[in-house]
């Protein structure tokens, strides 16, 4: 007696499929190029994954380096600044305070221009 594989064929190409629903053309149809296709999706996501984090800092960085110019300091000396009164707040939490609560940004500009 032989042994038919075909449901557990058919059930891998199915899940495959799914995968890459709204993709485009034969990658949404075909099983091998959507396997080849889902392979560089995986890849493309993962370097984004990380891509987005240099992102995100480099807006935080252009947040501060706005909101301290409207203060008087350029954004290099507000940096050296904090790290002098070692006020240890990273650019994501300052950048945060500038969207969401000015006013305690403004206190921390107030330390900083103090030294």
């Amino acid at each position: 007696m032989r042994i038919k594989r075909g449901t557990v064929s058919h059930r891998k190409h199915k899940k495959l499929l799914e995968s890459v629903k709204g993709f485009r053309m034969t990658k949404a149809r075909l099983v091998k190029v959507a396997k080849e296709a889902s392979l560089h999706a995986g890849q493309y996501a993962y370097a984004g994954r990380k891509i987005k984090k240099s992102d995100f800092r480099k807006l935080w960085i252009t947040r501060i380096s706005h909101a301290a110019k409207e203060k008087g300091l350029s954004y290099s000396s507000f940096i050296n600044k904090l790290k002098k009164a070692n006020i240890l707040l990273d650019r994501k939490i300052i950048a945060d305070l500038i969207v969401n609560d000015t006013a305690a940004f403004q206190a921390v500009v107030d330390k900083v221009k103090s030294i």
